[in-house]
């Protein structure tokens, strides 16, 4: 049985680890890739477009399937080796958090709605991965 998952970047970010086929998280760190298992399914929330920038994007920009393989350290020079797991991205459009704010568990009611984003990965009910993928027009199986 499938887990389902929402992981934190930058858009620009996600977009790397997108056109490659691969999920990143924590800052390149391999614990938290180490709970996720073939056939999971995982979202990608932005709060910005790009790492360290003031201007907020606040949307869902990626939703996939994660891979059999087990992570893998990457070699992106000066010494920053982060560890990397395969993920088979949907097509999908982004997504706005804040129409769905009252629709999700982890953010229905909450005056600060994105404390939980701050642990970098976080498990979701089904039904919020539903609604995730409803929003971003992503074909997500039953």
């Amino acid at each position: 049985m499938s887990r389902h998952w929402v992981a934190v970047a930058s858009a620009d970010h996600v977009a790397i680890g997108r056109g490659a086929g691969f999920m990143q998280v924590c800052h390149g760190k391999a614990g938290p890739l180490q709970r996720l298992r073939e056939g999971d399914v995982v979202a990608y929330y932005s709060p910005s477009q790009r790492m360290g920038e003031g201007r907020p994007l606040q949307a869902f920009t990626a939703i996939g399937i994660v891979g059999a393989d087990a992570p893998v350290q990457a070699d992106m020079g000066g010494g920053f080796m982060p560890w990397r797991r395969q993920v088979a991205f949907l097509a999908s459009a982004p997504a706005p958090i804040r129409p769905l704010l009252e629709r999700l568990s982890f953010t229905r009611g909450r005056e600060r709605w994105g404390a939980s984003f701050r642990y970098g990965l976080f498990e979701v009910p089904e039904a919020d991965m539903r609604c995730i993928a409803d929003a971003m027009q992503a074909p997500l199986a039953a």
